[in-house]
């Protein structure tokens, strides 16, 4: 969770929602003190959620089906390009 000025937040609005989109929470202050909680919307993430399981759950048959397996570094070179 991060912390961020209400005059930053004011200025930033559209990063910050991006961050918020990504699942991040965030506290805006003002003169230290919190005044509002930005959250993701949580039926948009657990769809989110549900959809990459099953996505996930598929690439599992069709690989075991091939007889083949992947390493967790393969696996996690795979995540990583999907990030790009």
């Amino acid at each position: 969770m991060r912390e961020i000025q209400a005059s930053d937040a004011k200025t930033h609005l559209p990063r910050l929602l991006d961050d918020v989109e990504r699942g991040e929470t965030l506290i805006i202050t003002r003169h230290g003190r919190a005044i509002a909680r930005l959250v993701p919307e949580t039926s948009r993430r657990d769809a989110e959620i549900a959809e990459a399981v099953a996505a996930l759950r598929a690439l599992r048959r069709s690989i075991e089906a091939r007889g083949d397996r992947f390493s967790w570094d393969e696996l996690k070179a795979l995540r990583d390009a999907g990030r790009r």
